[in-house]
């Protein structure tokens, strides 16, 4: 049998890890260098002749056109952290390594600090996790399909209408081979034709090809202006048809994670962040040994995101 190379890649060992980042200089110089790839950029004037103060634990930047004074996590993620940045660095390689994510009591247990500090550094990471994959619309032929977070309560209203569940679209584009490029799970307010055609918009490229079970709701696709193909189940789920096999392969994938990962989470309130960092790594699959790189570019360029922010959730998801 033929080793599948998605799950026998080599990825980052924790030695390796640990040689590169392990400690608090190392982390310093790796997070100056990922800010600014090509030298300091002033955030005020971008004007790149610079002094540096000495004095506090973590470097201040002072340019020297504008006088503006910035530090090295100021407008970052890590704005305002007092932590370690090597807890940080050490959280991004543990939530960005495991397969099945990681929840925030056992990130307390793993970093050695208290569940409310983990709770804001999982919640933080994730949200960079969402805020990336927003960037990237679906091309070509996609596969779509409806879903639930949640299940019915005893005694609460049965199927789509449970007021348990959280609806939300999963799709998949694929190549010419049939191969998955690209996996997105948006959280939508309920299956009409208007959030659908609002889904399609924002997720879709204006050339792709949308493959549905049929469901009126999917009608809005087309009213989007996007391709729609529909494919007459004649009574069999969309889990039992060939041409959703990618869809119900990342639905399963979702599943093992959040069973896997979290005994229970606020789904209702936090379901984007919890959905988009599984098709994080789930795009970021041939990739497992860059994934913690990738993901501190991501914190740097999502800027600052304080606990009442995260907790409003109706802003940030």
């Amino acid at each position: 049998m033929a080793m599948n190379r998605v799950q026998f890649q080599k990825g980052l060992s924790l030695p390796d890890f640990l040689q590169r980042f392990g400690t608090e200089e190392q982390c310093a110089t790796a997070l100056e260098s990922a800010r600014w790839p090509d030298g300091f950029h002033c955030p005020q004037c971008e004007g790149t002749r610079h002094s540096v103060l000495k004095g506090g634990s973590r470097k201040t930047f002072q340019c020297s056109h504008c006088r503006h004074q910035t530090s090295l996590i100021a407008g970052t993620l890590f704005q305002g952290t007092r932590l370690p940045l090597i807890l940080w660095f050490l959280a991004i390689y543990l939530i960005s390594q495991a397969k099945t994510g990681m929840s925030a009591l056992e990130l307390s247990r793993q970093l050695g600090v208290s569940y409310p500090t983990a709770w804001r550094i999982h919640h933080k990471l994730m949200q960079s996790m969402l805020e990336r994959e927003a960037l990237y619309t679906l091309q070509g032929s996609v596969q779509a399909d409806d879903a639930y977070l949640g299940g019915e309560r005893s005694g609460g209203k049965p199927g789509r209408c449970s007021e348990n569940k959280v609806p939300f679209v999963a799709a998949v584009s694929v190549d010419e081979q049939e191969h998955p490029i690209y996996a997105r799970f948006t959280v939508i307010k309920g299956f009409t034709g208007l959030a659908i055609a609002d889904w399609a918009r924002t997720t879709l490229d204006k050339k792709c090809q949308v493959l549905t079970d049929g469901l009126p709701c999917f009608n809005g696709i087309a009213d989007a202006g996007r391709g729609h193909v529909v494919i007459v189940s004649g009574g069999r789920k969309p889990k039992d048809l060939p041409q959703f096999g990618w869809v119900n392969t990342v639905l399963g994938n979702l599943k093992t994670s959040l069973s896997g990962a979290y005994h229970a989470f606020k789904f209702r309130k936090y379901a984007q962040r919890y959905l988009s960092t599984v098709t994080y790594r789930f795009n970021r699959r041939f990739n497992l040994a860059t994934l913690p790189m990738s993901l501190l570019r991501a914190a740097i360029n999502t800027g600052p995101r304080p606990e009442h922010w995260l907790r409003s959730a109706e802003s940030s998801c």
